[in-house]
C-alpha cells in the first residue's frame, strides 16, 4: 500500500491496531489483572417499581470474607451526572426502585465466584408499586413517574405556518393524504466485550479504568459522585471490544460500583458483566412509534407534513433528550415541504432505561417517512428511485428547521449511483433452493444524517486537542476521542501524518486519559472524524509551522520534519493544543428550534433485494447495495468496514433483532433469542462510497459512523411489500409477522 509523505489521506494504510487485535496481543479489561484484584458482582432488583424497604443480610452466610456496600457507602451525591440527576448509583432505603435489574447493593470478594455467591445471599424488601410499561398510559399519566406528566421532553418543530389551522388547511386542500403510524422496536448493541471496568485508590486518588466511549463523561460522573476534585480522579479507557453507543452513558454506573466497592475493600475491584446481565441490565435503543401524514397536490409534491414522534425512554432520562431530539430534527426526511409540524415526547415507563444507538433517533423516523414515501410511489404510480430524486433536496433548498442547504449536499451523486448499479428487478415468483415456492421484492430508500452535535451543542462543549512534538523527537496526538472499534487511531494518525507531510509511521495516538489528554468531547454523534479530526488536522498544520519557523532560524531549513523535529527535540516538548470554533454562518435558536440543526449532513441511498419463502415465511436479504456521501473517505477500508458494519446492523434490526419485555424485564436476555446477524445472515453488501466535500472536515471528511444504520430497515421493509404487496410498518419484520400480515392472503 501506497504509504508515501504527502499521501496518508485517502489511501487503505493498515489499521495501526490491527496486528494487535487479530494475534491477541491488544488487552481487553478482563486481561488486566494485577495481585490482589477482587471481584465486584450487583444486587439487583427483582420488582419494575416500588420502594426499598430494607437490605437483609443471610445471618448463615460468612461475611467476614465479602465486603458488601450500599447507598450509604457513597461519599458524594448518589447519582449518576449526565442531562439531569434523576438516576441513583444505588437506590437507597426508602427510596423508588424504578425498574428490574436497577442495582441496589454491591459485593465484593477475592474471586469472582464468592461475590456472585455473596450476592443470592442478599434479599431486598421491597413494597411494589403499580407499573408504567405502555406509551399510551405514560402520556395518560395514570401512574405519576417522572416530575408532574410522565413527559422526560418535549420538541416541536414549526415550518411555513404560524398556527395548527394553516397546517389543517394545507392537509384539507391536497390531492392525496398518506397516512400511516410506524413502530420500530427496541434494539441491544450486543458489543462483542460486555460492560467492564476496574478501580483501585491511591491514597485519595481514585484510578478508573475501562472499556467505554466517553472518558470526560466517567470523570464528570464520578466527581459529583466520589465528592473529589478533578485530579482526584483518573479515567482511562482500556481496549474497548465495540460500543454503539451502548458505552456512552453507561461506563458511569459500572464505574461508580468498581470505584464504591475498591474504597471500601481496600483493594482493586474488577466488574465484567456476564452477557445476560448486560443485556437486562444496559441501555437499548427507544421504542418507537411515528404517527405520520403527508399531503400531496395534483402534481405529486409534498405540501404538508405533520409527524408526532413518541419514545419510551424507560425508567431515567439517560440521553433520552438527545435522542428526541435527533428523532424529530430528522422526521421530515430529506425532501422539500414547505409547511411541516414535528412533535416529539419522549415518556417514563418502568422498562429499564433506553439509551444511546447508533443512529440516536434517526433510525426510528427515518423508517417511518421512508414507508411514507414508498406509499406515495405506490398510490401515484411512480418508479420509487425517480419519486425519490424529484421530491429530494439539493442546495439551496431548506430543511424541516429551516436550514438553507449550501454545500456537500450528495443528492444527486448518491441516488445516482444506486440507479447506476441496480439492474433489473428480481423476477417476483420463484422457487428456494428448498423447493418452497418465494416471492421477490426490491425495495429503496433515501436518507439523511446530520453530522456532528445539534445545534450549538459543538459550541458549547468546546472540544479540544493536542499535537505534540515530544522530548524524544516524536509526534503524539492527543484527544480523549476513544478508539472502539471504528478505526479512530488509524484515522486520526493519518490525518497528523498528511497535515505534518510526514509518515504514519511517525505519528502516535496517546491512549485516552484524563490525566494526559484534553477534553475532546465524547466519541458520539458521527463527530470523531469530522470534528475532532478537524482539530487534529488544524493543531499539525500549526505545529508544523512552528517547526519549520524554527527550522529556519537554526539553519535546517529544507529538512524533513522528522529530523527537525529531532533537533528541537532537546529544547523539549513543542505542543499545540486547538478548541473547536464553528464554521461560518451556523445559526441556531434552541428556543424555536429554527435553523442550522447541523453544520452538514450526510446523505446515502440503499436499494435492497428480498426473497420471502411462503412456507417459512422468513424473509432473506438477497442483496443490499447503499451509496454513502462521506465527504472524504479518510481510510477507504475502514470508512467501507463502518458502512458495512452499520448496514448488517440494520438488516438485522429489519428481519431478526428484538428486545422482548415481559412485565417490565428484559425476557430474552441472552444470545440464544436476543439474536443478531451473523456471517451467515449476511448478503453480499455493496458500498459505494461518495465523496462531496464538506470545506470544515479534515480533507473534506464528514460523518460516516452512524447514517449506515440510518435506512435498511426501510429498504427491506419497501422490498417486502414490493415481493407481498401488503404493507409492513413495524419491526422486525419476523417470520411471524409476515405470516401473521399475509394469513387469507397468501394461502
Amino acid at each position: 500500500m501506497d504509504r508515501t509523505v504527502g499521501s496518508p489521506v485517502g489511501t487503505s494504510v493498515p489499521r495501526v491496531d490491527g496486528v494487535a487485535k487479530v494475534t491477541g496481543r491488544a488487552r481487553y479489561l478482563d486481561d488486566l489483572d494485577a495481585p490482589g484484584t477482587w471481584h465486584g458482582a450487583t444486587v439487583r432488583s427483582k420488582v419494575p417499581h416500588g420502594v426499598l424497604e430494607a437490605i437483609e443480610l443471610d445471618p448463615a452466610f460468612d461475611w467476614s470474607r465479602v465486603v458488601v456496600a450500599t447507598a450509604e457507602d457513597i461519599k458524594g451525591t448518589n447519582v449518576v451526572l449526565l442531562i439531569e440527576d434523576d438516576q441513583p448509583a444505588l437506590v437507597k432505603i426508602g427510596a423508588r426502585v424504578m425498574h428490574v435489574d436497577e442495582p441496589v447493593a454491591l459485593v465484593a470478594a477475592p474471586t469472582r465466584a464468592l461475590a456472585f455467591e455473596a450476592a443470592k445471599h442478599i434479599t431486598l424488601k421491597i413494597k411494589p408499586l403499580p407499573p408504567v410499561y405502555e406509551l399510551d398510559d405514560a402520556l395518560a399519566a395514570r401512574q405519576l413517574l417522572y416530575k408532574t406528566n410522565n413527559v422526560f421532553k418535549q420538541f416541536l418543530i414549526r415550518k411555513g405556518h404560524a398556527a395548527d389551522a394553516e397546517l389543517e388547511a394545507a392537509f384539507a386542500k391536497a390531492a392525496l393524504v398518506i397516512e400511516g403510524t410506524y413502530h420500530t422496536s427496541p434494539q441491544e448493541q450486543m458489543y462483542i466485550e460486555t460492560q467492564a471496568m476496574m478501580a483501585e485508590w491511591d491514597g485519595t486518588r481514585c484510578y478508573i479504568v475501562g472499556s467505554m466511549q466517553c472518558p470526560y463523561y466517567v470523570h464528570k460522573a464520578m466527581k459529583a459522585l466520589l465528592g473529589c476534585g478533578p485530579d482526584d480522579v483518573v479515567i482511562t479507557q482500556s481496549v474497548t471490544g465495540g460500543g454503539f453507543g451502548g458505552k456512552e452513558e453507561y461506563p458511569s454506573m459500572l464505574a461508580a460500583h468498581v470505584a464504591i466497592l475498591a474504597g471500601k475493600a481496600k483493594h482493586q475491584v474488577k466488574m465484567v458483566y456476564d452477557r445476560d446481565e448486560d443485556i437486562a441490565a444496559t441501555t437499548k435503543r427507544h421504542p418507537c412509534r411515528t404517527h405520520h401524514r403527508m399531503a400531496v397536490d395534483a402534481a405529486g409534491n409534498i405540501v404538508a407534513l405533520d409527524i408526532d414522534v413518541v419514545m419510551d425512554g424507560g425508567a431515567y432520562l439517560t440521553l433520552s433528550p438527545v435522542v428526541l431530539s435527533r428523532g424529530v430534527l430528522h422526521a421530515a426526511g430529506p425532501y422539500k415541504c414547505p409547511v411541516t409540524r414535528v412533535r416529539g415526547r419522549v415518556v417514563a415507563t418502568n422498562h429499564p432505561p433506553h439509551g444511546a444507538f447508533r443512529g440516536f433517533g434517526a433510525p426510528q423516523t427515518t423508517f417511518a417517512y421512508e414507508r411514507q414515501m414508498e406509499k406515495l410511489a405506490i398510490a401515484r404510480g411512480e418508479d420509487p428511485l425517480a419519486l425519490r430524486s424529484r421530491l429530494a433536496l439539493r442546495s439551496g433548498d431548506t430543511t424541516a428547521t429551516g436550514q438553507e442547504l449550501g454545500f456537500s449536499v450528495g443528492t444527486d451523486e448518491v441516488i445516482g449511483a444506486i440507479a447506476k448499479v441496480a439492474g433489473t428487478p428480481p423476477v417476483r415468483d420463484g422457487t428456494s433452493a428448498s423447493g418452497s415456492p418465494i416471492k421477490r421484492g426490491r425495495g429503496v430508500c433515501f436518507y439523511f444524517h446530520g453530522a456532528g452535535f445539534t445545534g450549538s451543542g459543538e459550541q458549547r462543549l468546546a472540544g479540544r486537542a493536542t499535537i505534540a512534538l515530544t522530548t524524544e523527537g516524536t509526534f503524539e496526538v492527543r484527544s480523549s476521542s476513544t478508539d472502539i472499534g471504528q478505526g479512530s487511531i488509524t484515522m486520526f494518525s493519518q490525518i497528523a501524518a498528511m497535515a505534518l507531510g510526514i509518515d504514519v509511521a511517525h505519528v502516535t495516538v496517546v491512549d485516552p486519559s484524563t490525566a494526559r489528554v484534553p477534553d475532546s468531547g465524547p466519541t458520539v454523534a458521527s463527530r470523531t472524524c469530522m470534528v475532532v479530526g478537524g482539530l487534529v488536522e488544524t493543531g499539525s498544520r500549526a505545529l508544523r509551522g512552528k517547526l519549520e519557523a524554527w527550522a529556519k532560524d537554526h539553519g535546517l531549513a529544507g529538512k524533513s520534519l522528522v529530523e527537525i523535529g529531532k533537533a528541537r527535540a532537546a529544547e523539549g516538548e513543542l505542543a499545540e493544543t486547538v478548541q473547536y470554533e464553528p464554521p461560518p454562518g451556523i445559526q441556531w435558536d434552541d428556543a424555536t428550534y429554527t435553523g442550522s440543526a447541523y453544520p452538514v449532513f450526510g446523505w446515502a441511498a440503499c436499494l435492497v433485494d428480498v426473497s420471502v419463502d411462503l412456507d417459512t415465511y422468513e424473509v432473506a436479504i438477497d442483496r443490499c447495495v447503499q451509496a454513502v456521501d462521506v465527504g472524504k473517505a479518510i481510510n477507504p477500508s475502514i470508512v467501507k468496514g463502518q458502512i458495512e458494519g452499520g448496514t448488517l446492523q440494520a438488516l438485522g434490526w429489519a428481519v431478526l433483532e428484538n428486545v422482548v419485555y415481559k412485565d417490565g424485564r428484559v425476557a430474552n436476555a441472552n444470545m440464544t433469542n436476543c439474536i443478531v446477524p451473523t456471517f451467515a445472515d449476511a448478503p453480499d453488501l455493496e458500498t459505494i462510497l461518495v465523496e462531496c466535500p464538506y470545506p470544515f472536515g479534515p480533507s473534506g471528511a464528514k460523518g460516516v459512523g452512524e447514517i449506515p444504520m440510518d435506512g435498511p430497515a426501510a429498504a427491506v421493509a419497501n422490498a417486502v411489500q414490493n415481493a407481498l404487496g401488503l404493507p409492513f410498518d413495524a419491526l422486525p419484520i419476523s417470520p411471524e409477522a409476515v405470516r401473521l400480515a399475509s394469513r387469507g392472503v397468501l394461502s
